[in-house]
């Protein structure tokens, strides 16, 4: 259960990963072939299977240490010390997710995010994130190592043959914890518990996404090689079968209940660790090395999903300038603050994606350049719907007006009922098709309030449900860090 303490990590993107991270494992290594990445297990989710064996729980015991040899020398990652095992059970594996989510801190963060998500509309507004994790796991859960108490958890519904490509995995969290401490490693604070956060603050969200598809993408490519050693192959040596096996943690989704009928964003979210955290892991080890790729890595680490994704800005160096953030206790004098946290390009990419489709995301996310957001509840008023600011910047002024406007287009998705309004010389937009792209300020009205989308150079300043004076305040804000 990869960094199961994690669950509370607060974002856009909720990173539900620190609680379910394992959970796509399975569903796309559960062939033993890497050339049929998606033919279905149905012992994988038929709950009345049989439980292994004492025999076979011994062997899969045994395997343990000749698996951990085997990440060891693939990562260079030394061992220190024997890695614990337990058998445990789906109803064990269930109630540690459900004690997780008991903690009151814990399960206000998650209510935190799920809202959040829902006010960009990337979960429904009656989709149900507790349930669906619960019954993602039942279905899904593959093996996990717990870094709190230093055991590998074997399951004892799972063939054994099944489960060794996964210790694979789960075992080189087991060296990564021994040689750098994943708990201390992985943990960021939470921005949202800062009094008054800043740039920095804001930015731990990226940096916590970042770090989890460093540890995930390098435990993929341990297991990856692991299935491809009986062949005498590697990650290396074999492109086309990693680029099979990433195709069928998506397709196999079909082959999950559970993840084959969640929102689109849940189920890329799901595999982003996974899938983007591999293609770093062999950039890095093509250009790099193993030594560089593995251990190197946790000792200067990516900051951002945009390292991630696109791996030659990481090997470049690059560190794109914080975007400026003003006084929000000031601005919000009149709301309660309710959740702050990065945008990242990963965001974006879902953002676009949902709303004008693959090929359109893929033509923008790249010009991503900074992201965040700021959600506020009126005070005296918890009815009243959530309200939102959330700014971004990208490379050229084009691409700003590129993303407001499948912003703008995006409300009519969101909203049942938006109407236009004229200011000055700006004229109402009413057509969704009308809007090919967007320059300056534009408003609408919908049943949660008024939305503004203003775009000023390589800016873009979004507001929904605020009141006119908060929105100015903001405008004040954005205008003046951009001239100063």
């Amino acid at each position: 259960m990869d960094q199961a303490n994690n669950f509370q990590r607060n974002r856009i993107i909720i990173w539900i990963f620190g609680c379910i991270l394992f959970a796509t494992t399975l569903a796309w290594t559960q062939n033993q072939a890497p050339q049929k990445p998606t033919e279905p297990d149905t012992a994988q989710t038929d709950e009345t299977t049989r439980e292994i064996s004492p025999k076979e729980a011994e062997e899969l015991f045994r395997s343990v240490d000749d698996i951990l040899r085997f990440a060891s020398n693939e990562t260079g990652l030394p061992i220190k010390r024997t890695v614990k095992r337990r058998l445990t059970s789906r109803d064990e594996v269930v109630d540690f997710l459900q004690k997780s989510m008991a903690n009151d801190k814990d399960a206000e963060r998650f209510r935190r995010s799920e809202l959040v998500l829902k006010k960009f509309g990337l979960i429904p507004r009656d989709f149900e994130m507790q349930k669906f994790l619960i019954a993602l796991l039942r279905e899904q859960v593959a093996g996990y190592y717990d870094p709190k108490t230093k055991y590998v958890n074997l399951l004892n519904w799972i063939d054994p043959e099944q489960q060794r490509p996964v210790l694979a995995h789960e075992l080189t969290h087991a060296l990564q914890d021994q040689s750098f401490g994943l708990k201390k490693w992985m943990v960021s604070e939470d921005p949202a518990d800062r009094r008054n956060p800043g740039a920095e603050d804001i930015q731990n969200d990226e940096i916590s996404t970042a770090r989890q598809a460093v540890v995930e993408g390098q435990a993929t490519a341990v297991l990856v090689d692991y299935m491809l050693a009986p062949a005498g192959q590697s990650i290396q040596t074999s492109p086309q079968i990693v680029e099979a096996l990433k195709a069928g943690m998506l397709v196999g989704s079909a082959d999950s209940v559970q993840l084959h009928n969640a929102p689109n964003f849940i189920r890329e979210a799901l595999t982003f660790p996974y899938r983007y955290g591999l293609d770093f892991e062999v950039a890095l080890l093509t250009k790099l090395g193993k030594e560089k790729a593995y251990q190197d890595t946790f000792k200067n680490p990516p900051t951002s999903t945009r390292q991630i994704m696109e791996p030659e800005t990481y090997l470049s160096g690059e560190r794109l300038p914080p975007l400026p953030v003003p006084n929000f206790k000031q601005i919000f004098k009149n709301y309660t603050r309710f959740d702050i946290g990065s945008i990242g390009e990963f965001d974006v990419a879902m953002l676009i994606d949902q709303y004008a489709g693959v090929e359109a995301s893929r033509k923008l996310y790249t010009h991503w350049r900074g992201g965040y957001y700021y959600a506020a509840k009126p005070k005296g008023d918890a009815s009243a719907p959530l309200g939102l600011f959330y700014i971004s910047r990208w490379s050229h002024p084009q691409h700003a007006g590129e993303f407001a406007a499948i912003y703008a287009k995006s409300l009519w998705k969101r909203y049942k009922h938006v109407h236009g309004v004229a200011e000055g010389n700006v004229k109402p937009i009413n057509d969704v098709n009308a809007i090919m792209d967007l320059e300056g300020r534009h408003v609408w009205l919908t049943e949660d309030g008024p939305i503004v989308v203003e775009v000023q150079h390589d800016m873009v300043l979004v507001t929904e449900s605020l009141d006119e004076p908060t929105t100015e305040s903001l405008e004040r804000a954005f205008l003046t860090s951009k001239t100063n």
